[in-house]
């Protein structure tokens, strides 16, 4: 069987050369596609380039144009690395690397100079396949930073996979996220996800949790009741901060994933299950292991795929994009959006981020309930998050009220100044001839609504902060007045 995962294909009018090229790939068991010019010219329209990860390309007796042959050997969009087996003069430097040729490559044909060149060419596939996968998004991961990218790669990668993953990172990183990514992108994403906190189960519960137990097994056990392993048959069974699980219950974890079988606790039959092991820890296992908390063999069972979620400290340029994410979500969830001031966000790029994304994101459903449909500056965001001065502290000024509501003209007249010589309302006064309470008190919680609009934009959530009601309060009103937003 290949160790290679692509073929190659050999394009020259040089029939010794092609022999002698096609007979060092047969002896490292790569399949090469073998064409003269004329034939591929003939042929090529129809080949499917999409297995092929090197083009080796000779003499050519036409008179054609190296660049343009070079550039139409692409798959879906992606240049293909090419090697040349003899000079082409016409080619210049700069094209021929802008076209993907990795040398020159002549006789004698070593072994040594053949495995560097396929080397090459398979790191130059590896990532054109990476970059692919960096593209694709992921439900609820969102970043384009490299260590971000990374990381879905690898998620991309081991997914379909049935291998064990293990994910690192500190507290509040995502890695829940990203265990149900692997679920929901592997073959098992039908079946169950079972998520267990092996941290938040006392130590004497958590085998029964696991494993289930049988109707008496202990004192209060009343009936017989399946574990987590049996609810997570034919799926994914997610084993959060494994470093908390006691010694006793790794040694029989150990069991379980070498026999993939247990009985209940308090039972005697054998249960068969067939599920993928997903684990993750905020701690450093290997010093565990050195330390006698956490087994060696246990650890190598369940770290088969690594993978490391950085801190957001280390991916603080996706910042914008997780806000972003929050702030959808939330409003989904029927909260008012807000947005950011450049300097409140400069100011958040300076945090340092203890609590990673739960952190952010705890941030944003606050002040999303503090100040709704606003845009947040520095003095906004809570003291420990201000790590910049407010560029606009006039901004925050009281403004000098110089304008007061006005009466109906029922009752201006009554309302007068001693003066003589303006409207301003001290007291309102009850006409002689009455007044219908009803309509009047209507009428002016209706100027003042249409008010309140007009000084906040049009802006629901505002108008109803300067008149001090809730904001579902003021849409009552506005339907019962029939006020529309301009």
């Amino acid at each position: 069987m290949t160790t290679y995962n692509f073929d190659v294909l050999l394009l020259d009018d040089d029939p010794e050369r092609r022999l002698a090229v096609q007979t060092c790939l047969a002896f490292l068991d790569i399949h090469c596609h073998n064409f003269d010019f004329v034939t591929w010219l003939q042929q090529g329209d129809t080949f499917n380039l999409s297995n092929i990860g090197l083009v080796l390309m000779g003499y050519s007796r036409l008179p054609l144009s190296p660049a343009k042959l070079m550039a139409a050997l692409t798959d879906k969009q992606h240049l293909i690395p090419k090697l040349l087996l003899c000079e082409w003069t016409e080619l210049e430097t700069d094209t021929a690397r802008d076209l993907g040729v990795l040398g020159l490559w002549s006789p004698p044909f070593r072994y040594k100079s053949l495995m560097d060149t396929l080397h090459q060419a398979s790191v130059w596939r590896e990532r054109s396949v990476a970059q692919e996968l960096w593209a694709k998004d992921l439900a609820g991961f969102v970043g384009q930073s490299p260590k971000i990218r990374e990381v879905r790669s690898l998620v991309h990668r081991v997914a379909c996979k049935d291998a064990s993953v293990m994910i690192s990172g500190e507290s509040g990183t995502g890695k829940e996220v990203i265990a149900r990514a692997l679920h929901e992108h592997s073959d098992r994403k039908g079946q169950p996800f079972v998520p267990v906190n092996c941290g938040a189960i006392p130590a004497e519960l958590l085998e029964s949790e696991l494993f289930g137990h049988e109707r008496g097994a202990f004192t209060g056990a009343i009936s017989s009741r399946a574990g987590r392993f049996e609810m997570a048959n034919g799926g994914t069974l997610f084993l959060d901060e494994i470093g908390d699980m006691p010694l006793p219950m790794q040694v029989k974890l150990l069991r379980v994933l070498q026999e993939r079988q247990f009985e209940r606790v308090g039972g005697s039959k054998t249960i068969e299950v067939d599920v993928r092991i997903i684990t993750a820890t905020h701690k450093h296992l290997e010093t565990m292991i050195h330390e006698g908390e956490f087994r060696e063999d246990l650890y190598y069972r369940l770290n088969v795929f690594p993978i490391e979620v950085p801190p957001l400290r280390e991916r603080i340029e996706d910042l914008p994009l997780l806000i972003n994410e929050l702030v959808q979500r939330l409003a989904a969830q029927g909260l008012d959006p807000i947005q950011f001031h450049p300097a409140a966000l400069e100011s958040l790029r300076c945090h340092t981020w203890p609590g990673n994304v739960r952190e952010l994101a705890n941030l944003i459903e606050r002040l999303s309930i503090l100040h709704p449909n606003r845009v947040i500056g520095v003095s906004e965001l809570p003291p420990k998050f201000r790590h910049c001065p407010e560029p606009n502290p006039n901004h925050y000024l009281t403004p000098v009220k110089d304008e007061c509501v006005m009466p109906s003209p029922a009752l201006q007249a009554a309302n007068t100044d001693s003066k003589g010589g303006g409207s301003l309302v001290t007291a309102l006064q009850l006409p002689d001839e009455g007044i219908d309470l009803k309509s009047f008190l209507e009428q002016q919680e209706r100027q003042l609504i249409e008010q309140a609009l007009d000084g906040a934009g049009q802006v629901v959530a505002r108008a109803a902060q300067q008149l001090q009601i809730r904001r579902t309060t003021l849409v009552e009103k506005m339907r019962k007045y029939g006020i529309s937003r301009a």
